[in-house]
């Protein structure tokens, strides 16, 4: 520690000695820096918007399905609406939210076209508690009830069928007999914003498709909210103890892609801090690799007068660890007012086809993850401390006499 001190005033003049190259080390190490700190953050937010858009269209934290029905989606593979044991499991207070619905194959005709489409009956209620569906009709209403007998589209699929709001068009199922039930229904809403969805899905109350298709009582699936993503894999398993003839999957399993998303963020944010740090350490040791070459008669002299090459080594090591703390601390600083600055949220909006494409929401929210940040930078600065070990060495290994004839 005496020795530190000691040699810490003369470490500090030495970086000073050429303030360009000192500058041009700490543009190299804080550019380094705020890019890993903001990609990071850049990453996180577009893994939490995938996350949060497949969560908050349909899918839901986790959903509840009959044996089968993942695997052959029909209406023959129904369940029953809970049962006391269920209901009391879904009551808990980790779960924000459920929502029962009715989804089944179907024709939707118009006066002009017939396409096909996804039908989903449901409670309105209930789902304007876990979905976003609900607040994204942009033209007339939502469903008012489980017995409404309006339906609400999709934009897209409404130019493809060519109606309007106020038509009415006719939905063709298979009902549990086996027979083909059709029903008409007056286009209360249209709803728009996410493009990969408005022209499959059509929303009907959940009680009128259930009497239409002879489904009293009986469910596709119940969609469930866990707002705590930690305690999703413990409120999976507390509804599996609940119901355990049932089919309960966690988002991850309903949605592979999103999972994985999430799950290769870290994979993406230290690879690209590898790639970054690797363009920094050729800034670090080039400088550096300079300042020990113009300092080759100094450390000679300093050994000839009785200094041993291992204070060299830390004189020159400890000037390397300030420098590029001092770039990390300015890089961090940067990346918090660039993410601060854009917490309001970045309009994906323009770019709509290769967001909903991607897996992005419409906005997407950097944060300051204050963990992460402290862990990058550290890595970073241990990183850079240990590349700059280079010169350092060179500088120890210097011999006195031949640095005495050196020419600079």
């Amino acid at each position: 520690m005496e020795t530190v001190k000691l040699i810490a005033p003369l470490a500090w003049r030495n970086i000073w000695r050429n303030p360009r190259r000192t500058v041009i080390t700490l543009i190299v190490v804080a550019t380094g820096v705020f890019s890993i700190l903001f990609f990071a953050s850049f990453i996180q937010a577009w893994a939490a918007s995938s996350r949060d858009r497949t969560l908050q269209l349909l899918t839901g934290s986790a959903q509840i399905h009959a044996p089968g029905y993942m695997d052959d989606p029909t209406i023959a593979r129904l369940m029953d609406e809970p049962d006391p044991a269920l209901t009391a499991a879904l009551a808990a207070r980790e779960i924000g939210g459920w929502a029962p619905r009715l989804v089944v194959p179907a024709v939707l005709q118009s006066e002009y076209r017939s396409m096909p489409a996804t039908l989903v009956a449901v409670d309105p209620a209930r789902e304007s508690r876990i979905s976003v569906i609900p607040g994204m009709v942009t033209q007339g209403r939502y469903l008012d009830g489980v017995d409404d007998a309006s339906i609400v589209l999709g934009a897209r699929l409404v130019k493809r069928l060519k109606t309007r709001l106020g038509k009415r068009v006719i939905i063709l199922a298979q009902g549990t007999d086996g027979i083909s039930a059709e029903r008409s229904f007056v286009v209360s809403g249209i709803y728009s914003g996410a493009s990969d969805i408005e022209n499959q899905y059509a929303f009907v109350g959940l009680a009128t498709a259930q009497e239409m298709l002879g489904a009293q009582g009986k469910l596709a699936e119940i969609a469930v909210l866990v707002p705590a993503d930690k305690q999703l894999d413990a409120t999976v398993a507390a509804l599996k103890q609940a119901a355990p003839t049932l089919d309960i999957r966690s988002w991850r399993d309903l949605s592979p892609m999103a999972a994985t998303v999430d799950q290769a963020t870290g994979v993406f944010v230290y690879i690209f801090l590898w790639v970054m740090f690797v363009l920094m350490a050729i800034g670090i040791v080039n400088t550096q690799l300079m300042a020990v070459y113009e300092r080759i008669r100094e450390f000679g002299l300093l050994q000839a007068l009785g200094m041993r090459p291992r204070m060299i080594l830390l004189i020159v090591a400890l000037e390397s660890t300030v420098l590029v703390g001092l770039g990390t601390v300015l890089g961090m600083v940067l990346a918090v007012l660039a993410v601060q600055g854009l917490s309001g949220g970045i309009d994906m909006s323009v770019f709509s086809e290769a967001a909903a494409a991607f897996g992005f929401g419409q906005v997407v929210y950097p944060k300051i993850h204050a963990a992460l940040f402290v862990q990058l930078s550290i890595i970073v600065w241990i990183l850079g401390i240990l590349v700059a070990l280079w010169p350092a060495r060179k500088a120890a290994k210097s011999s006195p006499v031949e640095a005495m004839i050196h020419v600079s």
